[in-house]
C-alpha cells in the first residue's frame, strides 16, 4: 500500500471439505473434536498480493460526499437569532386571570388593540374613563372568528385591570359599527362574570353612545340574568355633544368613522 496507486488485495482460501457426518475425516468426527489443533492449514498455498493487482477503496470517498451533502443541508437551514427570539416572545403575553395564567396571542389581535383605550380622568382623584370602540372589533366571517374574540377578550380583561386604579367608567362606542362586527351576546356575557369583583364594584358608569336597536334589545334580555346595580349604571347617549356635557373629552380618541 505503499505505492502511488492503490492496490488490489486477492485472498484465496484454502480448500476445506466440511462434512457434518462423524465419518473419517469429517469435522464432525472424534478424532477431530479432540484434537482441533491437528487441523492444518499451509500457509505456502495462500495467494500473495500482485504488483499489478489494485486495491480499490471507496468508502473515505462516500463518507467525504456524506460529510459535504450534510453541510450544504444544514447551512441551507437558517439560524434563529436572538433578535428573531425576541421577536417570538413579544408575540405572546402571559397575563393572570382570576387567579389563573393566561397566554395571549399579540399578533393575532393587533389590528384590533384600539378596541380598548384610555380616555382621560374625570373628577378628582383617579377616576379612569375607559373607552371601548365597537367598531375595531373583527368582522364575524373570519375563519379565525372565535380565536380572534377569544384572545381579544383576555387582552380586554388584562388591559382593564391595568388602567383602573380606582373608580372608573366605560364608554362604549357603538357608533359606524355594523352588525357583522357587533360583539355577541356570549362574549360580552363572559367579559361581565371574568371582570374581578373589585373591578365591578368600581365601576361608576356605562355609558353606550349611540346604541342601537340591536344593543337595546339585547340588555333588555339580559337584564334579569345581570345585578340591578350593574343595570342602574347603563346609561344611553344619543349624541358626542350629548357626552362632552356629561365627561371631559379632553383625552377620549373618537375614531373618524364615529
Amino acid at each position: 500500500l505503499n505505492g502511488s496507486h492503490p492496490r488490489r488485495i486477492k485472498l484465496t482460501a484454502p480448500n476445506i471439505n466440511l462434512s457434518l457426518d462423524q465419518s473419517e475425516g469429517s469435522i464432525l468426527s472424534d478424532d477431530n473434536l479432540d484434537t482441533p489443533d491437528e487441523i492444518d492449514i499451509n500457509v505456502d498455498d495462500l495467494d500473495t498480493p500482485d504488483e499489478a493487482d489494485s486495491f480499490e477503496y471507496t468508502g473515505e470517498e462516500e463518507r467525504t460526499a456524506t460529510k459535504d451533502a450534510s453541510q450544504e443541508e444544514s447551512e441551507s437551514i437558517p439560524e434563529y437569532t436572538a433578535e428573531e427570539e425576541r421577536e417570538d416572545n413579544r408575540l405572546w403575553r402571559t397575563v393572570v386571570i382570576g387567579e389563573q395564567e393566561q397566554r395571549i396571542d399579540m399578533k393575532v389581535i393587533e389590528p384590533y388593540k384600539k378596541v380598548i383605550s384610555h380616555g382621560g380622568y374625570y373628577g378628582d382623584g383617579l377616576n379612569a374613563i375607559i373607552v371601548f370602540a365597537a367598531c375595531f372589533l373583527p368582522d364575524s366571517s373570519r375563519t379565525d372568528y372565535n380565536y380572534v374574540m377569544e384572545n381579544l377578550f383576555l387582552y380586554v380583561i388584562s388591559t382593564l385591570e391595568l388602567m383602573v386604579a380606582e373608580d372608573y367608567m366605560i364608554v362604549y362606542l357603538n357608533g359606524a359599527t355594523p352588525r357583522r362586527r357587533m360583539p355577541g351576546l356570549g362574549w360580552m356575557k363572559k367579559c361581565y362574570q371574568m371582570i374581578d369583583r373589585r373591578l365591578r364594584k368600581n365601576l361608576k358608569s356605562f355609558i353606550i353612545v349611540h346604541p342601537s336597536w340591536f344593543i337595546r334589545t339585547i340588555l333588555a334580555v339580559t337584564r334579569p340574568f345581570i345585578s340591578s346595580k350593574f343595570s342602574s349604571k347603563i346609561q344611553y347617549v344619543n349624541t358626542l355633544a350629548e357626552l362632552r356635557e356629561m365627561i371631559p373629552m379632553e383625552y377620549v380618541h373618537i375614531p373618524d368613522s364615529i
